[in-house]
This record gives structure tokens, sequence and C-alpha cells, in this order.
């Protein structure tokens, strides 16, 4: 029988990515897809709960995603995600956006998203993950939240 995984904090999760946006990555007034922020944003939480996993993970859900500003041609996007919560096999990661103006240094919240996703065996097949242990009040409101949203999920499939 296989030992469960050790349990890990938030902070052993966390990523950043940043990628300057360009031309191909807008329509013609200069705004960035939001298709484009979605794909950074689903390879942000993947790689967040990889490494909270250490197994590969496939998106089961994307909760809302609210474009609050836009985002434009020659802005540096920076992604930050972990880990918020964890199940048996699923894990959900919160990735906040920030846009960024490289020259004035001046940064936007454009939007932040939830995704769940599900860890995975050599074959392909749900597998157990590592528990999520909290460290600092913040983590736990933040895991109280994601079980509240994983909650609504089940209730609402």
């Amino acid at each position: 029988m296989t030992k469960p995984p050790k349990p890990k904090t938030p902070r052993a999760s966390r990523i950043s990515i940043a990628q300057l946006m360009q031309p191909e990555h807008a329509n013609n007034l200069g705004h960035v897809h939001g298709g484009w922020i979605m794909k950074l944003v689903d390879e942000a939480g993947a790689l967040a709960c990889m490494r909270h996993a250490q197994k590969r993970v496939v998106t089961v859900a994307v909760d809302s995603m609210l474009f609050r500003e836009p985002i434009k041609i020659g802005d540096l996007v920076i992604l930050n995600a972990e880990v918020t919560y964890t199940g048996r096999t699923s894990l959900e990661a919160e990735v906040q956006v920030v846009a960024e103006n490289p020259i004035t240094g001046e940064r936007t919240h454009t939007n932040t998203a939830y995704l769940v996703y599900v860890g995975l065996d050599d074959e392909g097949r749900p597998t157990p993950i590592p528990a999520l242990i909290t460290e600092t009040e913040e983590e736990k409101q933040r895991m109280e939240q994601a079980q509240k949203r994983q909650a609504h999920r089940i209730a609402h499939k």
C-alpha cells in the first residue's frame, strides 16, 4: 500500500510567469484577446498544481473569468498562481493576472481566476495528491473560500 503524499503549503506551489504582449496576441484595437489570457491563466494554474502534486494534471473546471481592464500590446502580463484547495485527487489554483507597463512600471490587476485540476498517475488515471496545509491567517481564509467554491461546484454538477 502506498503512503499518502506529504502535505504541502501554498508557498510550495507558488509560481510566476511573465510574457510581453505582442501584436499577434491582440485584436485590431490593440487589446489582447481574452482567449490568449485564458490560455496563459490555464498554464499558470496547471504549473502551480503540478508543482504541488508532483504529477501531471488536467484542467476540469474554470470558474468565471471577468476581465476588469484591457491588456494592451506592449504590456508585460504577469501571472501569479498558487494552490488554494486540495481534495483527494483534485486541486484548485488561484491565478492573479497583472498587466504592467514596462516603461512606467504602472501595474493594473486585470483579473483573478480559479481553476480546478485533477492529478494523474502514469496511466492517466486520477491519483491522490498531497493535502494543503496553511501557515498564515490569510492562507487559512483563502482555503475556506476555496472550500466554499468547491462545495458550490459539486452542488451544481
